[in-house]
């Protein structure tokens, strides 16, 4: 599959996050140790808010392991909130256009895992993509297709709502085609202050994603540490597996959840796909 990484909290500079510690997420790219491949070399994005009001993005099909602009990059970028991803891919090619986090507005995206038999389904779910939102479709994911269907039932608005809409009506399209467990994945979205992260397959086994616990009862269980007396009372981040291995640090989200991290509140509820009422998307 593939790993992911979000940030939240005051700016840090995204070198800590990507080549720093003994599991960072480069090193991820070489040996992951909870991923379906140990090697997820097909390439690599980034996505930061910074001054503007629409992220940046940096794409790359290197592997990241060997990317001198990505080391480059990250030793230079400092922000409050990032994504991160390094790519294993299944049935897309290895290009730019299919390398998360995608982008839409103000908007950041990103999935570890895949959608099953999607060319089998793939024409009836782009069909159900706003036409507004069609010509932005620029690569073949079928996390790209998911990002759109999301944004066309209303991702800007209630982001869960609209994730479990999108799910939804993937596992209505293969129901019809007769496409078993048809989803599966963790899946990451951010409008630039909150980040929503959801844990959900299928068949009810999903990819691992873990969170951090907060800061300041980390200064209290390790007062010795340096790094938590650096960290923001308010940095968190989402993970596919943990960063490193000290005991306390890492939290496994549960099984079919989503949960919140940012302004709009820290907090976590199931999550159950919901079948849309048509199979055409209307823009919310």
């Amino acid at each position: 599959m593939c790993r992911w990484l979000a940030y939240s909290g005051s700016p840090i500079l995204l070198t800590q996050a990507l080549y720093e510690g003994p599991n960072s997420l480069v090193s991820q790219s070489l040996h992951s140790r909870l991923g379906a491949e140990p090697t997820n070399g097909d390439g690599f994005g980034v996505g930061w808010y910074g001054a503007p009001s629409t992220p940046g993005v940096f794409h790359s099909t290197e592997p990241a392991w060997n990317d001198s602009n990505l080391k480059e990059l990250s030793e230079h970028i400092s922000s409050p909130l990032f994504f991160t991803h390094i790519r294993a891919a299944i049935g897309s090619a290895v290009q730019q256009t299919n390398c998360h986090p995608f982008r839409h507005g103000n908007w950041l995206f990103m999935h570890n895992g895949y959608v099953n038999e999607f060319n089998t389904i793939k024409r009836d779910l782009i069909l159900a993509v706003d036409p507004s939102l069609y010509a932005e479709i620029k690569g073949q994911a079928d996390t790209e297709v998911l990002f759109y269907l999301a944004l066309s039932f209303g991702l800007e608005h209630d982001p869960p709502t609209a994730v479990a809409r999108a799910i939804g009506l993937v596992e209505a399209v293969a129901e019809r085609h007769g496409v078993p467990h048809p989803f599966q994945g963790t899946v990451a979205t951010t409008d630039g202050e909150n980040i929503w992260a959801f844990r959900y397959s299928s068949e009810r086994n999903s990819r691992t994603l873990f969170y951090t616990t907060d800061v300041p009862t980390l200064r209290k269980l390790y007062p010795g540490r340096q790094l938590f007396q650096e960290m923001s009372d308010n940095a968190k981040l989402i993970v596919s597996e943990p960063l490193g291995d000290v005991a306390g640090v890492w939290n496994e989200v549960p099984e079919s959840s989503w949960g919140i991290i940012g302004p709009g509140g820290n907090e976590m509820q199931d999550f159950r796909p919901v079948a849309p009422p048509t199979a055409v998307a209307v823009a919310g």
